[in-house]
């Protein structure tokens, strides 16, 4: 689940008298939309509960209420609500739209929003980038209209190193950890060598205190530069990030032809891309599988044809069944996966078809989990609630 503070939103989340109220945006809720019919052998009831435009993200907010923060891909944030219509939140940073890259990942940590994005970069050239701002409530410009939001002192706290061409394999999913360090991975940018030059973020994750400064603990801090900034290397393109109870951090990752990965994610390790992988490039050309070289972590799992993306450990009441377990969202699979995890030790335990490519999953206040769909409007992009069979 991500890091909430599970009390009163902080007095920055306050009314203040500012003039233009936030948006309505086109986005649909159906909050009483019925269960989907194609259910059949799911062990969860699924509802539909808004519809969005390529939506990528999502994370609630602490306080009463069920809300959350969802981000679309063009470059919108959301504030839903329950059974209200979305509101367009301002202050988001531009962000570089197309291809795998948009607005990203959204986290709350501390009375502050976290957000990631595609940011373009001199000539053709684009890098993820990472910001914080207070979500603020503005009063409604006119009686009867919503109220608006916007972030508030938003900077830019860190950005990816360096800046390259193509729009593919940004990563920037991001998590705080037990020792509230925040934890951001990166992909290769399609480079594929960068994830091995330990002078580029590209390919890592990087680990950084709350404000963007580098923790003295890192593992590589003494060399200074973008090097301190590492925790791991030798990542394809790390699209969850998640930490258990025992504040061990899981990653998983879309790798080359048949060689997505679910990793046990330990400080200063090497995880080999692209020297090993148990996939091969997509062109055919083969790739030493990991057991040729032990010096590189090696997989817990390994997927053909999942395209995992996002990841929570579910911590709720509502499945106490699955307490501790992972889920991830597939792309390409268009199913939900649940992963055992015992320990340091992890296998795949059920993969439900859901018919769409999934986004994002996110545990929900309530111990509900939701499950964003990758689509652009029609019958695609649903936020969808799964609750058990009565």
């Amino acid at each position: 689940m991500r890091p909430l503070i599970l009390a009163t939103l902080p007095a920055a989340l306050l009314l203040m008298g500012c003039n233009g109220a936030g948006e309505a945006v086109g986005a649909s809720n159906s909050a009483a939309a019925p269960a989907r019919q194609d259910q059949g052998g799911l062990p969860f009831a699924v509802t539909q509960v808004a519809k969005f435009d390529q939506p990528w993200a999502m994370t609630f907010l602490p306080g009463p209420g069920n809300r959350a923060l969802i981000t679309e891909k063009q470059g919108r944030l959301l504030l839903w609500s329950q059974g209200a219509q979305p509101i367009a939140v301002a202050g988001v940073p531009a962000v570089d739209f197309g291809g795998q890259g948009g607005l990203g990942d959204v986290i709350y940590h501390n009375g502050y929003v976290y957000l990631s994005w595609a940011e373009a970069g001199p000539g053709d050239t684009r890098g993820a980038a990472v910001g914080r701002g207070r979500l603020l409530a503005m009063s409604a410009a006119a009686p009867g209209a919503p109220a608006g939001y916007r972030l508030d002192g938003f900077q830019t706290i860190w950005r990816q190193q360096p800046k390259v061409g193509g729009r593919g394999h940004f990563g920037h999913r991001l998590a705080f950890g037990h020792d509230g360090k925040l934890y951001i991975s990166n992909g290769e940018r399609e480079k594929f060598t960068p994830a091995q030059d330990p002078s580029q973020t590209l390919g890592k994750i990087v680990r950084l205190n709350a404000d963007g400064s580098v923790p003295r603990d890192n593992p590589w801090a003494s060399q200074g530069g973008v090097t301190a900034q590492l925790w791991t290397t030798g990542h394809r393109n790390p699209l969850g990030i998640a930490f258990d109870a025992q504040g061990r951090l899981w990653q998983h990752e879309m790798g080359p032809k048949n060689g997505d990965e679910f990793n046990l994610i330990e400080r200063g390790k090497n995880y080999g891309y692209p020297i090993v992988s148990n996939g091969s490039h997509y062109d055919g050309r083969d790739i030493p599988d990991h057991p040729t070289r032990p010096e590189f972590a090696a997989p817990k799992i390994t997927w053909n044809g999942v395209s995992p993306a996002s990841l929570i450990i579910y911590s709720g009441k509502m499945f106490p069944q699955w307490r501790g377990d992972a889920f991830l969202g597939a792309l390409s699979g268009k199913a939900l996966i649940r992963v055992d995890l015992n320990g340091t030790n992890a296998r795949e335990g059920e993969r439900w078809d859901m018919g769409q490519r999934i986004r994002e999953v996110e545990e929900g206040p309530d111990g509900a989990i939701y499950v964003l769909e990758d689509e652009r409007g029609g019958s695609g992009g649903k936020l969808l609630r799964l609750t058990p069979r009565r």
